[in-house]
């Protein structure tokens, strides 16, 4: 495999997809070596079989607002490898949503999944909806036109799509309730399902909560932990929510929270009653953090800046993709930052990833320190399939395992001759061989 040469022949048949073409390349430059000691994917064409998606699947969703008027937006789905599971990824609703942000949020979901060592495939799907500023009754009149769509191309054995940005409890809801009418049957064909119809307790927390957990592998291997630790995280929704109760719950004191107005720097830390209202500015549907400095005392609101500026010993950047440059990775090493922990999907950019493995941080990349929402996802699947329900500790001890499991994969695939760890390389190459090698079983299909 010639990297440079396979990249130069994506970016030909899919010219500025940006986002995608970047994930592709990561993964690559990750697996060239084990790929080329190993002839039989070669001869199979695994990676350029795995880098195109099986399908996807666009349509048009018009929805009626409450002022009478029609509105047209675009729905995705997009099916990306299937070989060890069902094609399971996250829908998103948001207006930066098209093709090349779905099909590197799709390509990552193949290898996360992997990772989890759970039977799940890839896929990722959305909508350019933005439910910003909209009412419950048009966001319902527009999940359930998305779903009229949607549901002849899922199932709980096919795909299984969950929440993403924009797609939360209210929206999931909404989908279930039209697919159930349409399919005429109950079954698990969301996760993220409200607790009284088939979902599992701390799912929402799930991303975050492994997040932490996997920085806490991280930490442990040099000796360290979470006790008397500045955290700081981007984010104020489910992510950041979740790794602030964990980090907090450690012993570790979160510092910041961000949106797209600026972040909250607080020294005195976010916790207790802080942590609830990250849920009430996230409800609110306003999408902003500044009411956190009129109501706490002794936090500060940066308008348009990213908490990263901040000394820390730990950074959670826990928002959206490539919200974490190369200035901030030099202003969070300058400041001896010693792990950052990705919670979101692709928050760092290749040149501040490339700075992080130069100074030998510890650094979690996304599809191997997020995979807990994912993995709860599955465990949501699991106890539909059986017709029941797990405690939240027992939620929590899976949980907890599945992302230890994660952790040693990384280790075992991405450590070098002096002990160093690059968490990146272990996570793509173990993620990679077990999709790769079920496809090499199965044939060419």
């Amino acid at each position: 495999m010639n990297v440079d040469k396979l990249m130069l022949q994506l970016e030909q048949k899919h010219p500025g997809e940006v986002e995608y073409l970047q994930a592709v390349r990561e993964v690559l430059e990750s697996i060239e070596d084990i790929y080329n000691q190993n002839p039989q994917f070669e001869a199979a064409a695994i990676v350029e079989r795995i880098v195109e998606p099986d399908r996807i699947l666009t349509f048009k969703v018009p929805w009626v607002g409450d002022d009478g008027k029609v509105n047209v937006n675009l729905g995705y789905r997009i099916q990306f490898n299937n070989a060890i599971g069902p094609y399971k990824g996250g829908l998103r609703f948001h207006p930066s949503v098209n093709l090349s942000i779905l099909k590197f949020l799709g390509f990552e979901q193949i290898f996360k999944n992997s990772l989890t060592t759970l039977p799940m495939g890839g896929g990722k799907g959305g909508s350019d909806f933005n439910p910003k500023g909209k009412s419950d009754a048009e966001v319902m009149r527009f999940c359930q036109s998305f779903m009229m769509e949607l549901w002849r191309l899922i199932g709980p054995e096919t795909d299984v799509p969950a929440g993403d940005i924009g797609v939360g409890g209210r929206e999931i809801g909404f989908m279930f309730g039209m697919y159930r009418k349409l399919a005429r049957e109950n079954t698990g064909v969301l996760t993220g399902k409200g607790l009284n119809w088939g979902g599992s307790l701390i799912r929402p927390e799930a991303t975050g909560f492994g997040n932490v957990y996997f920085a806490k592998e991280m930490l442990a291997t040099k000796g360290e932990t979470f006790e008397g630790k500045t955290v700081a995280v981007s984010g104020f929704g489910n992510v950041a929510w979740g790794a602030t109760i964990k980090a907090t719950e450690l012993g570790a004191k979160v510092v910041t929270i961000s949106g797209p107005d600026g972040y909250i720097y607080d020294p005195a830390g976010i916790s207790g009653e802080k942590i609830n209202y990250l849920l009430e500015l996230r409800a609110s549907n306003n999408d902003v953090v500044a009411p956190y400095a009129d109501k706490f005392s002794g936090s500060t609101f940066f308008a348009g800046k990213r908490p990263w500026e901040q000394k820390v010993d730990i950074a959670l950047p826990c928002a959206t993709q490539n919200e974490l440059n190369k200035e901030d990775a030099q202003m969070l090493i300058k400041n001896g930052c010693m792990c950052v922990s990705e919670g979101a999907n692709m928050p760092s950019t290749p040149e501040a990833v490339e700075l992080f493995l130069e100074h030998k941080l510890l650094f979690g990349p996304g599809k191997a320190a997020n995979a807990g929402g994912v993995a709860t996802s599955g465990l949501e699947m699991s106890q539909n399939s059986m017709k029941l329900n797990w405690s939240s500790e027992e939620v929590d001890a899976k949980l907890h395992g599945i992302m230890c499991n994660i952790h040693e994969a990384c280790v075992k695939y991405g450590k070098d001759a002096s002990g160093h760890v690059d968490y990146v390389k272990g996570a793509n190459i173990a993620g990679f061989l077990k999709v790769a090698n079920a496809m090499l079983d199965q044939g060419v299909i």
